[in-house]
């Protein structure tokens, strides 16, 4: 069961953008043992911010695009497509 849960957060963390050498040094911390926890907990808080960082740019681009989804649809029911005037087409 220990296995499956490392196996688990690998995948996690690989899912969340973590790179592999970040990944590969939280291992290498977590094998050294308790007196590594701080960098564990700095290491994991890293991570966190670039996550962080790539979802306001994924939230960003999934808003442009609903935008455009928006408009789209708007010009298959109206036969007329549309833009807000600051937007580029």
């Amino acid at each position: 069961m220990y296995d499956i849960a490392w196996v688990e957060n690998a995948i996690c963390f690989r899912d969340a953008g973590m790179p592999v050498e970040m990944l590969i040094e939280y291992v290498k911390l977590f094998q050294e043992g308790d007196s590594t926890i701080d960098a564990r907990t700095n290491l994991l808080k890293e991570a966190r911010e670039m996550i962080v960082e790539a979802k306001k740019k994924y939230d960003i681009a999934l808003e442009k695009l609903d935008y455009k989804i928006g408009r789209y649809e708007i010009a298959q029911k109206t036969g007329i497509l549309t833009w807000d005037d600051c937007e580029e087409k």
